[in-house]
């Protein structure tokens, strides 16, 4: 019987995940997972407790620097409860993003040598960045429990259940954001010198320290700015539902969802293009 043939065809369409063509590689997919998981904490003392270590002390910094000394008001939520719901969200996306912005260059030598899916790469950023951020809602939940043993206003509702919805959301912005980022970053090396910067930046126009309530009054007319912001309509329908406070809007929601979808669509498109031809760049 004669040799078959493995031919080697360019996508399809630009806007293509290529999702059939990643579960052929899904053991590979799932290598990656578990490289991103192990190797990280593999070589340090404390190991997987830097998962929970993480989120403990950036809380307890925001609540002697924001809590304490700026006197920024949590809408009567214990600080802890509070900036923990907002920390976990945001570190999944900004590290989604960062790391993802990285994937052209950290991995030219390994996508000059052998083919596979390139997204795989950023895919399993995301997915790893998922189970870091379960084990820390693991930390939420414990100290949720323990305020309301305690007697605290903080009550879960029904829209609790949009948590799937969110993460998805979240998901999207992280990888299509990183995907752009990473795409220019092949001709624009500058970039990689802004992201750390731009990151925190994002986060002070994000309701992580501080409720949106807090935009009002003095603070109007920079209100816009923030909820112009697609993370912000996530991190507020997250605590609605889990903190019983915050604002919650079906118009802001499906704002933040339109944006995610044009993002991860553009981040897709762009990342395509770039990878036919990112050798001859780097």
């Amino acid at each position: 019987m004669g040799r078959k043939a493995l031919i080697i065809r360019p996508g399809a369409s630009a806007f293509s995940l290529n999702l059939g063509e990643i579960w052929q590689y899904r053991d590979l997919l799932g290598m990656y997972i578990r490289r991103d998981i192990v190797t990280v904490y593999k070589q340090t003392i404390l190991g997987p407790l830097w998962f929970f270590i993480q989120p403990i002390l950036t809380t307890l910094i925001f609540m002697f620097i924001f809590g304490g000394l700026a006197g920024i008001p949590t809408d009567g939520i214990p600080q802890p409860l509070f900036y923990l719901s907002g920390i976990i969200l945001w570190n999944y996306f900004s590290e989604s993003l960062t790391k993802t912005s990285d994937t052209f260059i950290s991995n030219q030598s390994v996508f000059g040598k052998v083919y596979f899916p390139r997204m795989i790469v950023p895919l399993s950023i995301t997915v790893t960045g998922l189970i870091k951020m379960g084990i820390q809602l693991v930390l939420f939940a414990g100290v949720y429990i323990w305020f309301a043993f305690r007697g605290t206003s903080a009550g879960i509702n029904g829209y609790a259940l949009m948590f799937p919805v969110l993460i998805v959301m979240l998901a999207g912005l992280g990888l299509g954001f990183g995907l752009i980022i990473s795409s220019l970053t092949t001709k624009y090396r500058d970039l990689r010198f802004l992201i750390a910067f731009g990151i925190q930046l994002w986060m002070y126009a994000t309701p992580v320290i501080y409720p949106l309530s807090a935009m009002e009054g003095k603070y109007e007319k920079f209100k816009w700015v923030i909820q112009a912001n697609p993370l912000t309509a996530i991190l507020e329908t997250f605590k609605y539902g889990f903190l019983g406070v915050g604002s919650f809007s079906w118009g802001s929601l499906a704002y933040s969802a339109v944006f995610t979808i044009a993002v991860l669509l553009a981040g897709t498109f762009i990342f395509n293009r770039v990878e036919r031809s990112f050798m001859d760049v780097v």
